[in-house]
């Protein structure tokens, strides 16, 4: 028996895709500032959903005491080595403080001293009991005027024409229900991407990783479909992390100082340096000469800071406690091993999404994106992720935004729930989406710069890599679905293909090394200054056009090539 689909056909003058940090601090400043009808489309429950969905131990983007907006510009552009845009940065800092005061007005814990301010953890960080973050945002939503919270709903496609953005296509996760979303402006603020590369993990614990693993890259995707153009994704991310337990390290190296020493005692952070790529480049290098395993140094701290480290990992990442506690091995009995992650692509912490202008418009009309989707701006975080949101939904309600109300129903909504039908009525398939992801990670491993090959890649190993990739790509048209959870997973799949073909072309074109181990290229071993400009792709045609863009030091960018 063939499966048909109900048809629900919504309208909203704005359209948000994904109920993340981003996504619900743009819907409650649309709620605030405007009467514009509002839908939020999340793929999970908005209450446990998104990067937050477990909490997190510190509000990571704040302008501390002594230290202002600019300063933390010049620190996130050293860090990104210059790829980075001024204009974004500076945007996003300004408006640190007020979304954090905006927290803790919802009901956030932020750790006070004895006078009554905010606790630092070095000179960007405050401390906080952030295991609720995300329910508090939620729930602020979910009573917020005008606001309709669509859960479990998988947006896959864009509806454009004209390169004006017209709203979205996707399906219920549990009911045999595909939506046309029909919006007057769109918000993706759907994440980066996780799971393009063999994880650090086998199996069972495969999704034991840094990124969530539901973060597919699916905002990028339907961005490149439509025709946006992205820029930076060859500045993958790569975490380090507590090994095995994937836990965070900055907790450690900015709560007790701790430094990253090799298995000799040797402290080797100085030798390569301390940006964020340069602390994974070390570690990778101290093991391949034969001085690993790599620690960060806490073996010997006072009872007490060992306690508050017990403490703080349980807000964020009670596996590492669990681990401590279950072994006896406690940071102040023995030094903390450490190690990096696959890589990521996320624009929260590289300049990795969509190439927008200065209120967050994507160079399609109407399309704007905001936190891990949006490029340009890294070490954005959570302060920054909302700050985007609210950027993004302001410039909506200055431009009058508003949905004009027609029967006409595009043609490629039509066509988007027969592919759907289609995939749901297949004959069986001989691959599983599952096996095809798994092809698909170890491609990217081996031959765009994974686990196994320490970060590293050549051009001849990249050319294999696209090749590859496009044949995986190829065989997910004979990819089938028995029920709408199963379908999800195929445009996961979909998704995350997309996403390593920007990544591979983006990789191939910066014909330099730009951040050691981020984009570690043996082909190019060194820095280029012709490359000190941005690398942007956009899909036409089927085809990746790639080119670069000059670093702009203009307080103010708009689009000029619609």
């Amino acid at each position: 028996m063939s499966i048909r689909l109900k048809r629900e056909v919504m309208t909203a003058d704005v359209l948000i895709i994904g109920g993340g940090t981003a996504g619900c601090y743009a819907a409650l400043t649309l709620s605030k500032n405007s009467d514009l009808k509002v839908i939020i489309a999340e793929k999970a429950g908005i209450r446990r959903s998104g990067c937050l969905a477990a909490g997190v131990n510190a509000i990571n983007a704040y302008i501390t005491e002594g230290q202002t907006a600019e300063d933390y510009v010049d620190y996130a552009m050293k860090d990104a080595a210059g790829i980075a845009r001024e204009d974004l940065l500076l945007t996003a800092a300004l408006r640190f403080n007020k979304v954090t005061a905006d927290l803790e007005r919802m009901g956030l814990v932020i750790l006070k001293d004895e006078k009554g301010n905010y606790v630092a953890r070095g000179k960007r960080n405050i401390k906080i009991n952030g295991e609720n973050i995300k329910p508090i945002l939620a729930d602020a939503v979910l009573q917020a005027p005008n606001v309709t919270v669509l859960e479990h709903v998988n947006v896959t496609d864009l509806l454009v024409d004209n390169n004006e953005v017209k709203g979205a296509a996707g399906f219920h996760m549990d009911e045999n229900t595909a939506y046309e979303i029909r919006a007057a402006a769109v918000i993706v603020s759907t994440g980066g991407a996780a799971g393009l590369y063999k994880p650090n993990n086998p199996g069972f614990s495969r999704h034991k990783m840094w990124y969530p693993p539901f973060n597919t890259g699916a905002g990028y995707a339907m961005g490149i479909k439509a025709g946006a153009e992205m820029t930076s994704f060859e500045m993958r991310f790569i975490a380090l992390r507590c090994k095995d337990t994937i836990a965070p390290t900055g907790t450690i190296a900015q709560g007790v100082r701790a430094k990253q020493i090799n298995s000799r005692g040797e402290v080797y952070e100085e030798k390569y340096g301390i940006t964020t790529s340069e602390r994974v480049y070390g570690t990778v290098r101290e093991n391949q000469l034969g001085n690993g395993p790599c620690y960060l140094h806490t073996g010997g701290i006072d009872k007490d800071t060992e306690e508050d480290l017990l403490k703080a990992y349980l807000n964020m990442a009670p596996s590492q406690t669990l681990k401590w506690l279950q072994n006896d091995r406690t940071p102040g009995k023995e030094d903390v091993e450490i190690a990096g992650t696959e890589p990521y692509i996320v624009g929260g912490h590289t300049a990795s999404g969509y190439w927008i202008n200065t209120n967050r418009e994507t160079t399609v009309r109407g399309l704007y994106a905001a936190g891990d989707a949006a490029g340009g701006c890294p070490q954005k975080y959570v302060t920054g992720a909302m700050a985007e949101g609210e950027i993004a939904a302001l410039d909506i309600i200055k431009k009058g935004r508003r949905i004009e109300i027609s029967d006409q129903i595009p043609a490629f909504a039509d066509e988007k729930i027969r592919e759907y039908e289609s995939i749901l009525n297949g004959t069986e398939a001989v691959f599983s989406a599952e096996e095809l992801e798994e092809a698909m990670q170890k491609v990217m491993d081996e031959y765009a710069g994974g686990i196994s090959t320490n970060y590293q890649f050549n051009e001849k190993q990249l050319k294999l890599g696209e090749e590859k990739i496009m044949e995986i790509t190829e065989l997910t048209r004979y990819l089938n679905a028995s029920d709408m959870h199963e379908l999800m997973f195929v445009y996961e799949l979909r998704e995350r293909l997309i996403v390593c073909r920007s990544v591979i072309a983006h990789l191939r074109f910066r014909k330099e090394t730009r951040w050691h181990s981020f984009q570690e290229n043996l082909d190019f071993p060194r820095t280029d200054e012709a490359y000190h400009k941005f690398v942007n792709s956009t899909l036409k045609d089927g085809r990746l056009i790639l080119k670069l863009r000059d670093i702009g030091k203009e307080t103010r960018y708009e689009h000029t090539d619609f």
